[in-house]
C-alpha cells in the first residue's frame, strides 16, 4: 500500500514531551481531515526527517495515536493508519457535546455582565469573519468564544475531560474545509447567556457541537473516508 509522505511542519522548540504532543496533534489533524488514509503506512524516520525532529518523539506521538486506535504498529512496516469509522465521530462528539452542555449550564449563571459583553463581541466579529471568508480567524475566535463560557464554569475537572475529547477534534478544522460553524446556533448560546437561562444554555450548546460532529461527518463522507 501506498506510504504516506508528510509534508515539512516547522515544530516549537521545546522539550521533547512537548514535541511529542505536537506530533500527535499534527498525525491526529491530518488523519481526521483525510490527509492521511486508512492503510496508508507512516514510518518514524520519514516523519521525523521531514518535521526536522529526533526519532524519539515521533515515535512517542505515533505510539500515543495507537493507543487512541487511530494507528497500528506493524513490524518492519512503520504505523498503518486504521479506518475512520462513523461511531468513532459519533462518540468523540457525544462525549463533546455532554461536557460542554453542563459548562454552558454553569456559566449561564455566572458570567459577568462584562464577560457577556465579550462574548457578544466576539459573535460579531465572527459574522465579519465568515463574510470574508477568513478561515484562521473564524477558527481563533470560535476557540475563544467557548473558552470564555468554559473558563467561567467554575468545573476544572469538567474542563479536563473536555480536553481530552478535543484533542481528538482537528484543531484548524475551519482552515481545512472552510465548512464554518452555525452562526444561528452561536446567537442563540449567546442569548441564552444574555438572559442567564442555564436549561436554554446547555440544550442550545449541545444541539451546536452535535451539529459539528454531523458537519465533520458529511466532510469525512465527501471524501470518501469515513467506514460504517
Amino acid at each position: 500500500m501506498e506510504s504516506v509522505s508528510p509534508r515539512s511542519d516547522t515544530l516549537s522548540s521545546g522539550g521533547r514531551k512537548q514535541l511529542s504532543a505536537e506530533v500527535e496533534a499534527y498525525v491526529r489533524e491530518e488523519i481526521m481531515t483525510g490527509k492521511f488514509k486508512a492503510g496508508q503506512y507512516i514510518r518514524t524516520e520519514t516523519l521525523a526527517a521531514q518535521m526536522g525532529v529526533s526519532q524519539t518523539p515521533v515515535r512517542e506521538g505515533l505510539q500515543a495515536l495507537r493507543g487512541q486506535g487511530f494507528l497500528r504498529l506493524e513490524p518492519r512496516r512503520g504505523f498503518r493508519v486504521l479506518e475512520l469509522r462513523r461511531s468513532d465521530i459519533e462518540d468523540v462528539f457525544g462525549v463533546q457535546a455532554h461536557l460542554s452542555a453542563e459548562l454552558a449550564r454553569r456559566a449561564a449563571t455566572r458570567l459577568s455582565w462584562e464577560q457577556v459583553n465579550e462574548l457578544a463581541r466576539i459573535h460579531e466579529d465572527l459574522i465579519v469573519a465568515v463574510d470574508e471568508d477568513d478561515a484562521a480567524l473564524v477558527q481563533s475566535l470560535n476557540s475563544d468564544f467557548h473558552r470564555l463560557i468554559n473558563r467561567n464554569s467554575d468545573a476544572p475537572k469538567l474542563r479536563t475531560l473536555l480536553a481530552v475529547a478535543l484533542s481528538y477534534v482537528p484543531n484548524r478544522f475551519y482552515e481545512k474545509t472552510g465548512v464554518y460553524p452555525s452562526q444561528d446556533e452561536r446567537a442563540e448560546i449567546l442569548e441564552a447567556m444574555k438572559t442567564r437561562d442555564p436549561e436554554r444554555a446547555a440544550d442550545a450548546m449541545r444541539r451546536h457541537i452535535e451539529h459539528s460532529g454531523v458537519v465533520l461527518q458529511k466532510f469525512l463522507d465527501d471524501k470518501g473516508i469515513l467506514g460504517s
